[in-house]
Formats: structure tokens, C-alpha cells, sequence
């Protein structure tokens, strides 16, 4: 049999189900979830094996009009995704439907994407909504785009997800596979541990905060007895915003490494030890190492 490889654009608005489809389709934890929305801003890959394919999932983050440079980033990231993709799969929330966010999205696709691209449409939570909704939400999103394919899926419960990996599968073009069998991410283990950090950060606190800080891993030691170092060090604008990461007498951020170091150690399969710096950098949004480090290009925010 021959192999077949390729890469697949998940695109779609912040909060679609973006990351919850693709850590489904891989059968790990590679992309963060939380209920924030913009948590993903890179392109976070994760890699499945459908019988000979093996297909590349580019989780692009999600398309919402942008305010900030760091915004612009990820929006131009997103759509750089989709652009080079070889089948891009558009997610709506069955129960949001077609929103105007959704609109500007199907409006860019004509624009952005070329015509030799497949592109699929995939209604998530479809739990969320009677059938007959469904169906003129999915009549109503293919008079506005010419999808190749539809499928009703819930990214959270596994419905669907099967059927949309298959027809994926068979899109791809032939070649070689791309990554080692054995690999589900192709994201350094430094800046999986960051998002993994970012996410308990996200959980943890609320409002604007999530989105004024980074974290960065600037240490990983291996030890003799098979557990790993790990240092980071979390980034924020303001003083303020260092007392409400710390907590009360350390406790936030004591629960955040707990948290996070669990995760971290499930995912490597070994134990990890964990160290959590906060550092105040007030323009960190406008210093383009730290893009570098998230896989952005800060001149697309400029």
C-alpha cells in the first residue's frame, strides 16, 4: 500500500472546539483547552495515522478581529495555516451558528484559500441543537461556500470524529510520512511545557489577565534517575499583575505548578519537577523574542 501525508488546516472562530477536535483526532493532550478564547496562538501540529496516512493537523488559533499586534499575529498565523494546507476543515458551534464571525471567515476562505484546496465544513456540539436546525444551518453554510463535505460532530463526546479522520485520510496526497510513527507533536517539548503552564494560568485566573502574560521555558535538565528540570518563567505587564499570579502568601501559583507539573509528567510519562518564576516586563507584547518563542512572526503584527 502506499503512504500518503499531508497537512490539515483546522480553522474557525476563538472557542469553536478547535483544540478539543484536534487533541481528539490525536488521542493526546497536544493543543491547550480552556474556556478562553484565543488560548491557542501558535500552530500547534499534531500528528494521527489513519491506516497508510498519516495526517499533520495544524490547530490554527482562532479567527476574531484583531485589536493588538500580538491579535494581528495570530490572526495573519491562522490564515498562513490555511493557505498551506492540503485540506482545511472549517469548525462552527452548532448552537452559535452562522454568526457574523463566521461570515467574515467564509468571505476570507474565497480570498485566502485557493480553489485546488478541499475544504470541509465540521458543525460541532451538535448536542447542542435539534436536528432540523442543524441541517438548515448546514443548507444555510453551503449556499454560502462550496464545501466539499459536512459533517455533524461533537469534538468533546468522539460522534463524528472517526468519519471526518477517514475522508481527511483519504484527501492527502501521496508520499512519504513526515514524522517518526511514534510522534504526536512536532512542537519542542519546551514550548508544549509553556502551554501546558499557560493553561492552568488561563483556568486560574480571570478577565484580561490570561492575555497580558506569556510563559517561557527557559530551563530543561534531564537527571540521572529519568525525571526532568523544568524552569520557567512566567512574564507579566505589570506589578499589579505579579501579586494576582502569585496569590495569597504564594498560593496561587503553588496551585498553578501543582497543576501543571501533573500534566506535564502525564505526558512525558515521568516525573517532573517544576519551578515557576513571575518576572514584570511591561512591553513583553512588543519584544519580538517573545513572538519568536511562540512560533509567531511579530512583523505580521506590525
Amino acid at each position: 500500500m502506499s503512504e500518503h501525508a499531508g497537512f490539515v488546516a483546522l480553522i474557525g472562530e476563538p472557542n469553536a472546539g478547535k483544540s478539543t477536535l484536534l487533541n481528539r483526532m490525536v488521542g493526546a493532550k497536544v493543543s491547550i483547552v480552556t474556556h478562553k478564547v484565543q488560548t491557542t496562538r501558535t500552530r500547534i501540529r499534531g500528528v494521527a495515522i489513519e491506516g497508510d496516512s498519516q495526517i499533520v493537523f495544524v490547530d490554527t488559533p482562532g479567527l476574531f478581529r484583531p485589536r493588538r499586534r500580538l491579535d494581528r499575529a495570530m490572526v495573519a498565523a491562522a490564515w498562513g495555516g490555511a493557505a498551506d494546507a492540503d485540506v482545511v476543515v472549517l469548525l462552527i458551534e452548532a448552537h452559535r451558528g452562522f454568526t457574523p464571525g463566521v461570515e467574515e471567515i467564509v468571505a476570507t476562505l474565497r480570498e485566502r484559500v485557493p480553489e485546488s484546496v478541499p475544504v470541509a465544513l465540521a458543525i460541532n456540539k451538535i448536542d447542542r441543537v435539534k436536528a432540523e436546525r442543524l441541517l438548515a444551518l448546514a443548507h444555510e453554510l453551503n449556499r454560502a461556500y462550496p464545501f466539499e463535505r459536512t459533517f455533524m460532530i461533537s469534538a468533546e463526546k468522539g460522534h463524528g470524529v472517526a468519519d471526518l479522520r477517514e475522508w481527511l485520510a483519504a484527501r492527502l496526497p501521496e508520499g512519504p510520512w513526515l514524522y517518526p510513527e511514534d510522534q504526536i507533536a512536532d512542537l519542542p517539548m519546551r514550548v508544549i511545557a509553556a502551554e501546558i503552564t499557560r493553561e492552568k494560568l488561563t483556568l486560574r485566573l480571570h478577565e484580561e489577565l490570561p492575555y497580558q502574560l506569556t510563559v517561557e521555558t527557559e530551563g530543561w535538565q534531564e537527571r540521572k534517575d529519568g525525571s526532568v528540570r523544568v524552569d520557567q518563567v512566567i512574564y507579566v505587564a505589570r506589578d499589579g499583575h505579579k501579586g494576582i499570579v502569585l496569590g495569597h502568601r504564594g498560593e496561587t501559583i503553588k496551585a498553578i505548578s501543582q497543576a501543571a507539573r501533573a500534566d506535564l509528567a502525564e505526558f512525558l510519562g515521568r516525573p517532573v519537577h517544576l519551578f515557576l518564576q513571575v518576572k514584570v516586563r511591561p512591553n513583553w507584547q512588543e519584544e519580538a523574542e517573545r513572538y519568536t518563542q511562540m512560533g509567531l512572526d511579530f512583523r505580521e503584527g506590525g
